[in-house]
Order: C-alpha cells, then sequence, then structure tokens
C-alpha cells in the first residue's frame, strides 16, 4: 500500500523455512503502522505467528482489534504510547503469544517510526524503550533477526537502530 514493494520479513521467513530447516517463524512488527501485507500473507499459515504492535487508528486502516487468529495477533496502541505502554503491551500480549507458539526464529520488523520525534506518527516510544523492546524480544527465542522498517527522522535513526542493536546483544 505504498511503502513497501516487497515484504523483508516475509521474504526472510520463507527463506529460514525453505532453506534454513526452521518450521516456527514468528514476525513481530513493531512499526507504527499495522502490518497489513504480513498478515495477508500468513492469515492461513499455522507455520508462522504474526504479531503487530501498531497505532490505531492510522494508516492503513487494519490492524483492529478483532483481526485476530491463533497466530494473527495485534495488538492496536493508542497515539500518545509511549515505553510504559509498549512494554506494557509486550509483557501482556506479545510475550504470552510467542511463549505460546514457541518459535525457533523470531524476525523483527523494526521500524522506529514511533519515536517521540518521528514526523509521521503520534507515539512516544525512546531509545530506551526500542533498547528494551529488542531485549526481552531476543530473550523469547533461540534466533532473532531484524529488518529495518519505517523511521522518518534521519537524525535519530541511527542512534534508534544503535539502541535496538544493542538491546538484541543483551540477551538474558
Amino acid at each position: 500500500m505504498g511503502f513497501c514493494i516487497f515484504n523483508n520479513a516475509a521474504v526472510a521467513a520463507r527463506y529460514a523455512q525453505s532453506e534454513l530447516g526452521i518450521e516456527r517463524v514468528a514476525v513481530l512488527d513493531w512499526d507504527v503502522h499495522h502490518g497489513n501485507g504480513t498478515q495477508d500473507i500468513f492469515w492461513d499459515d499455522p507455520t508462522v505467528l504474526f504479531v503487530s504492535l501498531h497505532q490505531w487508528p492510522f494508516y492503513p486502516g487494519s490492524g483492529s482489534p478483532n483481526e485476530q487468529t491463533d497466530t494473527i495477533v495485534n495488538v492496536p496502541m493508542s497515539a500518545g504510547s509511549g515505553d510504559e505502554e509498549y512494554l506494557r503491551a509486550f509483557d501482556h500480549t506479545v510475550a504470552p503469544a510467542l511463549e505460546r507458539f514457541s518459535p525457533e526464529l523470531v524476525i523483527v520488523s523494526a521500524g522506529f517510526d514511533a519515536h517521540e520525534d518521528d514526523p509521521l506518527a503520534g507515539m512516544r516510544v525512546t531509545a530506551d524503550g526500542f533498547r528494551e523492546l529488542a531485549r526481552r524480544t531476543a530473550a523469547m527465542s533461540p534466533r532473532v533477526a531484524a529488518v529495518l522498517e519505517g523511521g522518518y527522522n534521519l537524525k535519530t535513526l541511527p542512534a534508534l537502530v544503535g539502541a535496538a542493536l544493542e538491546g538484541f546483544g543483551a540477551r538474558g
């Protein structure tokens, strides 16, 4: 729908399954926009868990609380949500879904447009929040990979990616 021509997370998930022999893949999308394409690709696929934390209602208009299956988990977040709300959602919804699914690999659609200084949305996540999301994600699976998604403040983006990389490296 305009932001992505190729779905990097879906390509990575299918590659991991077909070429690396990984059976159960989770895709965690923390980009501020709902991952409608990823959801559509994996809607009927029990081998891939898709979890999306996203501002809602917001573009592209999908990802409502009613769009759920056993392997599709949408976590709509209100505009203005910051670190506390994201980490609470992770602990109460994302972590239990990942535990139930028990993925061999988690692929993160790592968008940084939920940052407090990003010009496109209305969220308030900080570098520390992204670092902690990454740390908690890394603790949920034996393998974690990330693909860069949104983030439209080019002054803050390098530090946010660095914070997430620090979090991914700090396995607990």
